[in-house]
């Protein structure tokens, strides 16, 4: 009974967006339809040609279909599709990735346990294009469902301890989105973790420790075309924005952020190294690799990574089981 209660409470919108990938779109709104507790389906169209339009139109009602007169990039039709949801909760998918049958049950079942969340986050599986599984990401700590409250967020995500993941991983409350002023129409990648910082001001973290979506890793990714310069200095800036919300009691331990910046400098050469783009990774590794913080933050992350998600210390201090 509770449980039936609890699915009944919290309505979920699951937002779609999409341009050009008809056979793709196609998969994911099938996932939003056979989804254990029913939902709004919302397709965010970014002024599709290939046929997108009709084809959800022939659905009729079981979608909203919001057509956006041009192309607004990921972000413009993230707006534009929360816009018109009108669900308490949105669960956003990219059109070439899908669902789990079981999560938007699964997402609920948590958020009846911590009604305080505004941002609730899943494992995942990589795919490719013949939904063969790749790989799958890391359980993010103990048990199966566990939440992080509010103050502890930010100085996670600094550290690399809290990894939301991408938008198949991710739901959030409506209302807190719309308080986060919505996806940054200026950010050119990572304009999903870039939302994740300003919605976790809102209200406390819930991780799901189960598989509930499914990614593909393809050549049209959207992501394969992000050049190494263009990832380096996004990643700064999003460590920048992260940096400025840490609660004030961890402003005494976290490192200073110019050294947070050498170390990323580091990272990024280290990847144009392994990529064999020699003199991007030269370019980027000049003076940091001279700076005895940067190697040592470097180390620490890989460490972090390494380890079992249980046996980290720093996720004893700041994450409280359910």
């Amino acid at each position: 009974m509770q449980m039936k209660t609890a699915i009944n409470a919290v309505k979920f919108s699951i937002v779609i967006t999409t341009h050009n990938r008809l056979s793709l779109l196609q998969r994911a709104i099938n996932s939003a339809f056979a989804q254990t507790v029913a939902c709004e389906v919302v397709v965010a169209d970014n002024a599709s040609s290939d046929g997108t339009e009709d084809y959800v139109r022939s659905l009729g009602d079981r979608v909203v279909y919001r057509r956006n007169a041009t192309n607004t990039n990921h972000s413009g039709a993230v707006n534009a599709g929360v816009d018109v949801a009108t669900g308490d909760w949105i669960k956003l998918l990219d059109d070439d990735d899908y669902l789990a049958p079981n999560c938007i049950e699964e997402m609920i079942s948590a958020i009846a346990l911590r009604p305080q969340a505004v941002i609730c986050s899943c494992q995942a599986a990589q795919v490719n294009e013949q939904e063969a599984e790749l790989s799958q990401t890391s359980p993010a700590g103990p048990g199966k469902v566990f939440y992080i409250p509010q103050a502890d967020i930010h100085y996670g995500m600094l550290l690399e301890v809290v990894p939301f993941g991408t938008p198949a991983q991710v739901a959030f409350q409506r209302d807190a989105f719309l308080r986060s002023g919505g996806w940054d129409l200026t950010m050119t990648s990572c304009d999903d973790i870039d939302s994740w910082i300003r919605i976790a001001q809102f209200g406390d973290a819930l991780f799901i420790n189960q598989c509930l979506a499914y990614r593909t890793v393809w050549s049209g990714g959207y992501d394969q075309k992000i050049s190494l310069l263009q990832r380096r200095d996004t990643n700064i800036l999003i460590k920048e924005r992260i940096y400025a919300l840490i609660d004030q009691r961890y402003q005494a331990v976290v490192p200073a952020i110019e050294d947070i910046c050498r170390y990323l400098q580091l990272h990024w050469s280290i990847v144009a190294f392994k990529q064999k783009h020699f003199a991007i990774a030269l370019s980027m590794a000049f003076p940091t690799a001279f700076s005895p913080t940067a190697w040592r933050l470097l180390l620490q992350a890989v460490k972090f990574r390494q380890q079992d998600a249980n046996a980290l210390s720093i996720r004893k201090e700041i994450l409280v089981n359910v």
